[in-house]
């Protein structure tokens, strides 16, 4: 127990976990990039998290600050274990860190596959996956139960947003602008998970497993409504103000 307190509390420790919250907010500012080219043209990428990684891997030196990328997210994934083993924490926070350490975790895991060449279309598999649980009843209740989790997830992120409880994750003193880009961006990924989830819970009630996606599918939702490319900028700059959100939290994150 001595050592991974000292772990916590070292210089070593505090710059992976900034370098994480650097590389967190890198991606989603390139899935903001993708969605405001899907908005008013054509994209070549996935707007997604593997699609911003795909796109980070096209880029001069790409190869590299996909491994630095992937380093840091490990290193959050470090971060969130060593709170929930040594911190103080009430149910509801662990309940978010452990949520928070899976995604670092899978974001991280991309990553490498797509430094090493090895990414897939995430859509695609998701779309294999949901046709394969539609095959029976309980496939389909499952998908509408994971529409429902990750609707839920949005929601949490929009009452971050409104009661700026993400604040509670910083140290130091809170600008306002900090204040005002943290509750742009969390509101814009409540609106992007609340679609996914929406979209899930279709297709398994339509019975059309084409209509099951993440936030690629989402968005392109979103494109197709009135009115639809300009709700997609407004969408792609609020992820773009969480990614700039990370930037700050990463010199103030409460380690």
């Amino acid at each position: 127990m001595r050592s991974a307190q000292e772990v916590r509390h070292s210089r070593w420790y505090g710059v992976a976990v900034t370098v994480g919250l650097i590389a967190y907010g890198v991606v989603h500012l390139l899935i903001a990039w993708i969605a405001l080219q899907l908005a008013w043209g054509q994209s070549s990428q996935e707007a997604s998290q593997q699609g911003a990684l795909k796109e980070l891997a096209g880029k001069p030196l790409g190869g590299v600050l996909l491994w630095i990328v992937a380093i840091g997210l490990f290193a959050l994934v470090i971060w969130r274990a060593l709170d929930l083993a040594y911190a103080d924490l009430d149910t509801e926070k662990r309940v978010s860190y452990t949520g928070r350490a899976v995604v670092y975790l899978v974001l991280g895991i991309s990553a490498v596959k797509v430094a090493i060449g090895a990414g897939n279309s995430s859509t695609n598999q998701q779309r294999s996956l949901s046709a394969r649980l539609m095959e029976n009843g309980f496939g389909r209740a499952l998908i509408v139960v994971v529409g429902l989790v990750v609707v839920g997830i949005g929601i949490r992120q929009l009452y971050k947003a409104y009661t700026k409880k993400f604040t509670e994750d910083l140290v130091g003193g809170v600008s306002d602008t900090t204040v005002l880009l943290g509750r742009i961006g969390y509101a814009a990924k409540g609106v992007a998970f609340i679609v996914v989830g929406v979209l899930f819970g279709w297709a398994a009630i339509s019975y059309e497993p084409d209509k099951a996606g993440g936030l690629d599918a989402a968005l392109h939702t979103i494109k197709q409504q009135p009115f639809g490319s300009v709700l997609l900028t407004v969408l792609a700059l609020g992820i773009a103000a969480f990614g700039a959100y990370c930037f700050v939290w990463s010199r103030n994150a409460r380690t």
